[in-house]
């Protein structure tokens, strides 16, 4: 299980960086904030947050290394995310980097550890439970 997982969350941050680069040739603006593309760059940092998550949860046996994991897991992920950013504004011409973007991976990101942090009770019961 842990290696379709893998394999989902590497897809899945592959997906991440090729729509972050290519032309995207809509927007939505209200003074040049975009409440809706917030909205989903959040939700796929959340997203991405939580596959590599799981992975590592599906991946140890040990389950004293769940919240170190977790804080590597979101750094990683914030690093991405503001890594995505200062691409966008490097190697393309027809994007430019957002701040209010990084602050929405950030936030994906943070509900993502929140998430977890409360469910650690939950998982661990279900990770002992079923050998996962």
């Amino acid at each position: 299980m842990h290696k379709l997982v893998l394999i989902l969350a590497l897809l899945y941050t592959g997906a991440i960086t090729y729509f972050s680069l290519i032309v995207m040739n809509f927007k939505v603006s209200v003074g040049g904030f975009d409440p809706t593309d917030k909205m989903l760059h959040a939700g796929a940092y959340l997203f991405l947050c939580v596959l590599w998550k799981l992975f590592f949860i599906l991946n140890s046996t040990d389950f004293t290394r769940y919240r170190p994991n977790l804080y590597w897991v979101a750094i990683a992920c914030f690093l991405f995310g503001m890594l995505i950013e200062v691409l966008q504004g490097t190697l393309t011409s027809y994007r430019t980097p957002d701040w209010w973007d990084g602050l929405a991976n950030s936030t994906g990101v943070l509900l993502a550890v929140i998430f977890f942090l409360v469910m650690a009770p939950t998982i661990k019961k279900l990770k002992s439970r079923y050998s996962l």
